[in-house]
């Protein structure tokens, strides 16, 4: 399957209008090995979720190349899923045609339509299939939303803080249901986030990015094996070495009391 990415010094600059350029991106240079998990974590605005979406296809770099098993990427592909912050479920489909859309869409629904009830199925959605969204939970529908990226058999999955809009208890669970279908699917899954802990969490490599324009600061394998406790000595300094890269951790200051 692989499903190997190759960021080859990636420069993206957007025009404004009136000769204003942004740069969003500027020399982005790594490999992220097929079948791991990958977080890219960083300020806000730094260009995290413009790298993703140079690898989904949907944005071309203004110079440099996306490489995905040695193939340069010039637009999406059905080998790329991608899962959005919000689920975007279609309000007026069915969970079980919303997860169908995409193959749907290919013409190979016939073939495969035994994979939506699967995958339906896989993410803990069975008996809800026809259910509209506006019936369902959030999380229910971040659910749906990964059955949909999952059923087309991509080789990564590409993931823009998916999790973000949720509750604490439920963005907990939905991390294991992404960890689980990662390790039964060995798809390459790139997330974006900007919570610490869960990327510390699920991740065989944490990428730290600078402010915009992003370049990489630091990349961090986490050696802690699965399943992990977010309360591990080792959890706590993977994520207080995180913090300082990013100059978030702060600093204890020595209070001199008089009694």
């Amino acid at each position: 399957m692989s499903g190997e990415i190759k960021l080859l010094n990636i420069t993206k600059i957007f025009n404004q209008g009136e000769a204003e350029e942004v740069t969003a991106l500027n020399g982005v240079d790594f490999t992220i090995p097929a079948g791991s998990f990958v977080s890219l974590i960083g300020p806000s605005g730094c260009g995290k979720t413009t790298l993703l979406r140079c690898i989904a296809g949907l944005e071309s770099p203004t110079s440099g190349e996306v490489l995905v098993d040695g193939t340069k990427i010039t637009k999406p592909g059905s080998d790329r899923g991608f899962a959005f912050q919000q689920a975007n479920l279609f309000p007026w489909l069915t969970i079980r045609d919303n997860v169908a859309f995409g193959l749907r869409a290919r013409h190979i629904y016939k073939e495969r339509k035994e994979d939506v009830g699967k995958f339906i199925k896989l993410v803990g959605l069975e008996g809800f299939e026809k259910s509209f969204p506006h019936q369902l939970s959030g999380g229910m529908n971040q659910r749906a939303s990964l059955a949909r990226a999952l059923v087309g058999h991509p080789k990564i999955l590409l993931l823009d803080e998916p999790l973000g809009a949720l509750d604490a208890f439920t963005r907990m669970t939905m991390q294991d249901e992404i960890l689980r279908l990662w390790k039964e699917h060995n798809t390459t899954m790139v997330m974006v986030t900007h919570d610490v802990d869960e990327a510390v969490y699920l991740s065989d490599y944490v990428v730290v990015m600078s402010p915009r324009p992003a370049k990489v600061e630091k990349i961090i394998p986490i050696q802690i094996s699965h399943p992990r406790a977010r309360g591990q000595d080792i959890f706590l300094k993977y994520r207080t070495r995180i913090l300082e890269i990013l100059d978030y951790a702060g600093k204890v200051q020595e209070v001199e009391y008089a009694i």
